[in-house]
């Protein structure tokens, strides 16, 4: 059924990488079947009520002069406007050598038009126009539903490209600056970027010190100070001091293409498994084919005519195409992605998928994904007379002016305590060690243990190391050089991290976690969630390697991350999960993408799969069980006792297995 949606997507899909034909394409794809569905439906319904099977049935007669030549027009308009998917989807299947549901159908709608045709210009027997009509209309309406409910296919990677800033600060050798595009940077260029600014190209400082937020790119969920001789990343921003660079890579060598490029790889090379029911509709061809050359010999030889022995074998070959198989799969699909929307699981690949019930590791990024990916106040260690609220009020006040995601974690507890900030009478950021701030007259620091040690001031050691170890950032706050307490801080692990890796090994499925985060950090969040396996301080190159290794263990491995940096892991993984919060090259590169960015949601996909795919094959069954009692029955095995299967029962049966495979898909439900 699927073919040829993943014929076209696979060739589609990578030639037009980074633009929007692809999703034009298939949205123009959508509408054609809807037409051709619509036209063939309005058209087969004169062909129905004109058939001379359908009026035996219902015991009635309508005939004219010349009604069987209506049928053969409407018809013929059905098989080549109707059927025409189809049976350009029989010659790519046989191109290819892998016949599916697409050589079935086209094989059994050319087999019945030739013959019905045949029947119209005075060949013997009756002709099957009406089957052949219902098959195309059902087969289009399959195909349809099975699009549209699969139609959130990828926007490309062309997001990434939005990551970088299109204009850079260029300074020349006299220090004059001007403003230049992007894409004119030569390596060498100076530049200039200031604060709140995203840095235009891989480069190295020359003059000045800054924190840079790189977490988007390297999953390092604090931001790293950088001075002279360090390198910046293309895409990652500064967020405190002023640097002049020098650029030592531009777009095309750096960081964010080479990311890019390790994805488009990834998503190429996944392996293009063919569905489920291309399988059984492979299957049902090569039985329907063998059975009716069988019925066919066999007539013969027991010496009926060859318009007996034709219709016997014509019998076979389109009773055995399954209108119920055909649909069998879409409803399933539809129901599933319906229920996953509700759930907030964004399907984009559905092979993906419908494979994640073999999932048996689950791989988490731990920044955004385990963790909420912002900081918030763990410890409050207090000197002297202060107390904790205090020791709050004067920090948040001081850092009440800086943008830095520690002072947001600080600001946003003294609000959670209902604290009173007020706004310092001066402020000032010491580079690369903290803030200065008057408040009320009184000068305060918040500063880095680095500034502590570079002073030889005195804290307690033993309880930083502490803090330190549990993987948390300390400031430390002095009022008048004076040291009054530390503020410990970490990235929040999420709520519902901890259900989640219970609920995975309650399915006995691994949990492990590839973070590009230092060791310390890594393993208290690893304790805190309950994770199996902990791979830190991960460069984003690397991710990819391990999520290979694993797969190299024969281990069937999901990756869940909301970076750039877990991009390229995400397209090798067997199934490729995105957390809704992240980036949008990180959905672009999933199979599917959490809109809560809650990692319970891991384990409901792999449910909400394992489901879908028992649904699924409890509908192959209803619709191929059918098929194992009609065609031997078509083909006259109990024709020695006077029973052959006509045309008209077999095409009760055939719109019953239908029925009931319509009714099952719509069972498919979640707790």
């Amino acid at each position: 059924m699927n073919h040829e949606h993943n014929h076209h997507h696979s060739t589609n899909e990578h030639n037009n990488y980074g633009s929007h034909v692809h999703d034009g394409h298939h949205e123009h794809m959508i509408a054609d079947f809807k037409r051709r569905f619509f036209i063939s439906l309005i058209l087969a319904i004169p062909v129905i009520i004109l058939s001379d099977m359908i009026q035996m049935i219902f015991g009635y007669t309508l005939s004219f002069n010349g009604d069987h030549w209506v049928e053969f027009i409407l018809a013929t308009v059905i098989f080549f406007y109707g059927g025409w998917p189809f049976i350009t989807g029989l010659f790519d299947e046989i191109k290819q050598k892998s016949p599916g549901m697409m050589t079935l159908i086209g094989f059994a709608i050319s087999v019945a038009y030739v013959y019905s045709a045949a029947t119209v210009f005075g060949v013997e027997g009756n002709d099957l126009f009406w089957e052949l009509a219902t098959l195309i209309v059902i087969m289009l309406l399959g195909h349809w539903i099975e699009m549209k409910s699969v139609n959130k296919a990828s926007e490309s990677l062309e997001a990434l490209a939005d990551l970088m800033p299109h204009e850079a600060t260029k300074i020349d050798a006299e220090g004059n600056t001007e403003i230049i595009s992007v894409s004119q940077l030569q390596t060498g260029d100076n530049l200039l970027i200031k604060p709140g600014e995203k840095v235009p190209a891989d480069a190295v400082i020359i003059k000045g010190k800054s924190s840079v937020d790189e977490s988007m790119l390297t999953g390092e969920s604090v931001p790293v100070e950088k001075s002279v001789k360090d390198e910046v990343i293309g895409g990652s921003i500064n967020t405190s001091g002023s640097l002049t660079v020098e650029v030592s890579k531009t777009n095309e060598e750096g960081y964010l293409s080479q990311v890019v490029q390790l994805v488009k790889e990834a998503q190429e090379s996944k392996s293009k498994t063919q569905m489920l029911s291309d399988r059984a509709a492979k299957l049902l061809f090569y039985i329907a084919v063998i059975a009716g050359v069988l019925t066919f010999i066999i007539w013969l030889v027991l010496g009926y005519g060859i318009a007996e022995a034709t219709t016997r074998m014509v019998t076979v070959l389109v009773i055995s195409c399954p209108h119920a198989l055909g649909l069998a799969i879409p409803l399933v699909v539809a129901r599933s992605t319906v229920l996953s929307a509700k759930k907030g699981l964004f399907i984009r690949n559905r092979i993906g998928f419908e494979d994640a019930r073999n999932v048996d590791t689950v791989v988490f990024d731990k920044t955004g994904t385990l963790t909420k990916g912002e900081f918030g106040v763990t410890d409050i260690i207090t000197e002297g007379d202060f107390s904790e609220n205090d020791l709050l009020r004067i920090a948040a006040s001081v850092e009440s002016q800086s943008e830095h995601p520690i002072a947001k974690g600080i600001i946003n507890e003294a609000i959670n305590r209902d604290i009173d900030i007020s706004s310092p009478e001066e402020f000032n950021s010491i580079t690369g060690a903290g803030i200065k701030a008057e408040l009320n007259n009184e000068s305060i620091l918040a500063v880095s243990p680095g500034y502590m040690e570079k002073e030889n001031l005195s804290f307690d050691k033993q309880q930083f190391q502490q803090l330190s170890e549990a993987g948390k950032t300390v400031i430390f706050i002095l009022k008048i050089d004076e040291l009054i307490g530390m503020i410990a801080l970490a990235d929040q692990v999420k709520e519902s991290s901890k259900e989640a890796v219970s609920r995975l090994h309650e399915l006995d499925i691994e949990a492990q976690m590839l973070t590009g985060d230092n060791q310390k950090v890594a393993y208290s969040v690893a304790k805190e969630v309950g994770i199996d396996e902990v791979i830190a301080e991960v460069l984003p190159d690397e991710k990819a390697d391990k999520i290979k290794q694993l797969k190299t263990r024969n281990k069937r491995v999901a990756m869940t991350g909301d970076g750039i940096n877990d991009a390229p892991a995400l397209a090798n993984a067997d199934l490729g999960v995105a957390v809704g919060a992240g980036t949008d090259v990180a959905m672009d590169s999933a199979d599917v993408v959490l809109v809560n960015s809650d990692p319970k949601d891991v384990v409901s996909i792999i449910e909400l799969s394992r489901l879908t795919y028992r649904k699924m094959i409890q509908n192959i069954w209803w619709a191929a069980g059918y098929n194992i009692i009609a065609i031997p029955l078509a083909a006259g095995i109990l024709a020695p006792w006077g029973i052959i299967l006509d045309p008209a029962v077999g095409a009760v049966l055939m719109s019953l297995s239908t029925i009931i495979v319509a009714i099952n898909a719509r069972t498919l439900n979640m707790e």
